[in-house]
């Protein structure tokens, strides 16, 4: 049975090959050629100088990896930190990052890494083991109060629970080996461990920052989200350091003493625009460099105007959010009469880039797991109906929440996309209630935590290549976003992330997608296709399916002569 990183390495391969067919029917002729993985950055020769701006959709939460969980706040801290691994960009798998080499011991209960020498944080401090081990330590001891229950962080997502309920924790501890080595320690084997080790959660800090930021103290704020001292500056090793950020932009400067491939960009900004149009008219006039996400409004005239559009291989999955706690919700019928009334085709078809594919399971077809046999609720509107007439509804009001003045590479559109779902589902019968929420007032907290939503939108984009990556973080534990509490669905998820790989955990994961299917906790609505839009300044972009987007990889044209 081959491993599940086999799928992801053709995506990235797919993904590098789509890009260089986008680019040369954008650019025509005039292009550059785009180079290979292998190009040399000595090919181009910038200005000492320069300034690379690029456009997000929406602010980031905050600069805390370990408590942030959303693709804009990752989108900056993957520049100014690293984990002991990082994505290989080519094949999806695990790399050296600053582990420059690791082994499994104890049947999958430990591993050994050896760490990189020479590397210092941003602050001058040196990188060392101890310094790992603070990092893992002080994730494990989040108290409450600075992780609130847990559901969105990364941590508890991999490790399942925290110091305060040891007896449930899959981590069993950091140990120095060494000034360069360490050992971290499972209670249980983890079969997707290095993969998750990739993840920008798991970034290391700088013990003497967190010290000094206060890292646990979560006394300040940024967009609507409780934050600390040392969310508002991280001190990493990465290949850019933190300058500052306010909001609607955050800026960020070369790493002159990194220890990697360095920047030809020695100032890169992140600069928020919310609408579509806004985007690409500062792309259009040279404000912008480039921008992330691409929506379907934009892509035809970005292609017209001769700009570079990169889309990547789908890796993600949009859905429709069903909180049980709301008691109308907790009745099978209803969630089957909503699944059944949404038109997923015209979803994809209309507010998504062309190519986009619509599911009926939460794992894409790519990674083992994905069951053939499952074809959802079809879309049935009469169906829908009859289920809503059999039921106990009787007309109450459903609050349905959705973000606006945002854009999401699982979400472009998404208030066109509200409109449409709500539209169907008061055709069967539904009082649905709009709640509009910016996404930078708040909206992620507005969903996640316990409120009054019955309906909401929301995505999750992969990270590695592992069935548990898309299932474990969205029904892995009980949540305020789905107000459900299965055990039996929880000990599932659990037994099947243990599995080595090989047809029983095919099986297991299987068996998961079924009983989502079967249960309606969440619709599934599509794995989208997300694109990247680029100037003529860029010669190649560091596309990657998991968003592994790093901009000391970006190349930039050579600049015109002067004088």
């Amino acid at each position: 049975m081959p491993s599940p990183a086999g799928p992801l390495r053709k995506a990235y391969r797919r993904a590098v090959s789509m890009a260089a067919v986008v680019l040369f029917a954008a650019t025509a002729c005039t292009a550059p050629p785009l180079p290979g993985p292998d190009a040399s950055a000595s090919a181009t020769t910038p200005p000492a100088e320069t300034t690379f701006n690029f456009g997000t959709g929406t602010d980031p939460l905050g600069f805390d990896p370990a408590l942030v969980a959303d693709t804009e706040s990752y989108r900056v801290t993957r520049q100014v930190l690293e984990g002991l691994l990082t994505i290989d960009p080519v094949t999806g798998a695990p790399a050296p990052s600053l582990a420059t080499s690791w082994k499994q011991l104890d049947g999958g209960l430990s591993y050994n890494f050896k760490l990189r020498g020479g590397v210092k944080f941003h602050d001058g401090t040196d990188f060392d083991a101890a310094a790992v081990c603070t990092n893992f330590e002080r994730w494990y001891a989040l108290t409450s109060d600075t992780r609130a229950d847990g559901s969105s962080a990364m941590f508890k997502q991999v490790f399942r629970e925290f110091s305060d309920n040891p007896q449930n924790s899959l981590y069993k501890g950091c140990t120095v080996d060494g000034p360069l080595e360490v050992t971290l320690g499972l209670k249980m084997r983890l079969t997707g461990f290095l993969d998750a080790l990739t993840l920008p959660a798991f970034a290391i800090s700088s013990p003497t920052a967190l010290k000094l930021g206060t890292a646990n103290v979560l006394d300040k704020s940024f967009s609507a989200n409780k934050v600390s001292s040392y969310a508002l500056h991280p001190v990493g090793t990465g290949p850019f350091r933190f300058v500052s950020a306010a909001p609607g932009t955050v800026t960020m400067a070369a790493n002159k003493d990194y220890w990697g491939e360095k920047s030809q960009i020695t100032t890169l900004k992140f600069t928020t625009f919310e609408q579509p149009e806004t985007r690409f008219a500062a792309l259009d006039d040279g404000t912008l460099d480039g921008f992330d996400p691409v929506t379907p409004s934009n892509f035809d005239k970005l292609i017209k105007g001769g700009k570079q559009v990169l889309q990547r291989d789908p890796f993600s999955v949009m859905y429709l959010g069903i909180n049980q706690k709301i008691p109308v919700m907790a009745e099978l019928e209803v969630r089957e009469a909503i699944a059944a009334a949404v038109n997923k085709t015209t979803l994809a078809s209309n507010y998504f880039i062309a190519g986009t594919a619509t599911t009926a399971q939460f794992i894409p077809p790519k990674l083992s797991g994905f069951n053939n046999s499952v074809e959802g609720i079809p879309y049935d509107p009469q169906k829908a109906k009859d289920l809503l007439a059999a039921s106990k509804y009787n007309g109450e009001e459903l609050k349905f929440y959705y973000p606006v003045n945002a854009a999401r590479t699982y979400l472009p559109s998404p208030e066109k996309v509200y409109a449409q779902i709500a539209t169907e589902l008061t055709a069967i019968g539904l009082n649905i209630k709009p709640v509009p929420v910016p996404w930078n007032d708040g909206y992620l907290n507005a969903v996640t935590k316990d409120t009054d939503h019955a309906l909401s939108l929301l995505g999750w984009n992969g990270s590695y290549a592992d069935p548990d990556n898309f299932v474990g973080p969205i029904f892995g534990s009980p949540s305020a976003e789905l107000g459900m509490n299965d055990p039996q669905l929880v000990s599932k998820i659990t037994r099947a992330r243990s599995l080595p790989n090989g047809p029983e955990r095919v099986a297991a994961y299987e068996s998961i997608s079924k009983q989502l299917a079967a249960t309606v906790p969440a619709v599934p609505i599509a794995f989208p296709i997300s694109a990247v839009a680029l100037s003529d300044k860029v010669l190649s972009y560091p596309l990657s399916p998991v968003l592994n987007e790093v901009f000391n990889h970006v190349k930039l044209t050579p600049a015109p002569p002067t004088g």
